[in-house]
């Protein structure tokens, strides 16, 4: 029931995480302000990631209460690290490339409006019934839809911070490297997408499941 979830997040994922390589002649000025936010990411960049490895591993045969509550905290975990990560960004200063207020005041912005989305979808999951099956899933699957659309807020709310030379300075900070979600997910045969999967490229079919029109062993809930 919760696979729509779980692949729309596997495309959106984490913020920072697919830095391009790196240069060995940026300067320090621009390494030192890749530092700093990075040092002040890395806690929210694997919140993030454990937030998303939770809806992922409540993906397939999870109880409809179980998955509310997994993804109401998810959600807001979710939000609290954008948030986090925008202070993070305001808090390093206007980065020094060309136009580096700009891009400090857009990243701000987007990361904040992302967070408020985030909230939206908590207050959405939240209001669901999970003592109706069928309801829930239709509702779910309205979950996921909004999903698809924030997952492309995420990936471009950080996206001029990852261009050029601050960009590559930024994938050289063990700060903003990929982390390893905390949240072991669980085993039991379902096909749902693994963290760094693309949902728009791989996850068509994936998507449709969210909605059961009977019970299968990705979609299973309690009878």
């Amino acid at each position: 029931m919760n696979k729509k979830l779980a692949a729309a997040l596997s495309g959106g994922a984490v913020l920072v995480l697919a830095l391009s390589g790196c240069s060995d002649d940026e300067g320090n000025k621009v390494d030192d302000w890749a530092k700093t936010f990075c040092d002040q990411a890395k806690p929210q960049i694997q919140k993030r990631a454990d937030a998303h490895q939770i809806i992922i591993s409540t993906a397939a045969d999870s109880k409809p209460a179980e998955i509310q509550a997994a993804d109401s905290k998810a959600f807001q975990d979710i939000a609290d690290a954008d948030r986090a990560l925008a202070k993070a960004v305001e808090s390093a200063g206007a980065p020094p490339v060309e136009n580096g207020q700009t891009v400090q005041q857009d990243a701000i912005k987007e990361l904040n409006a992302t967070a408020v989305a985030y909230e939206g979808l908590k207050k959405q999951v939240d209001a669901l019934d999970p003592t109706n099956q069928q309801k829930f899933a239709d509702g779910l699957q309205g979950v996921a839809d909004g999903l698809t659309r924030i997952e492309k807020m995420d990936q471009n709310a950080l996206s001029k911070l990852e261009e050029g030379e601050l960009g590559q300075a930024m994938a050289k900070q063990p700060g903003c490297q990929k982390p390893t979600a905390s949240a072991s997910p669980k085993t039991s045969g379902s096909a749902s997408p693994q963290p760094g999967s693309t949902a728009s490229g791989s996850g068509t079919s994936d998507k449709a499941s969210a909605k059961p029109a009977k019970p299968s062993a990705s979609a299973k809930t309690e009878e």
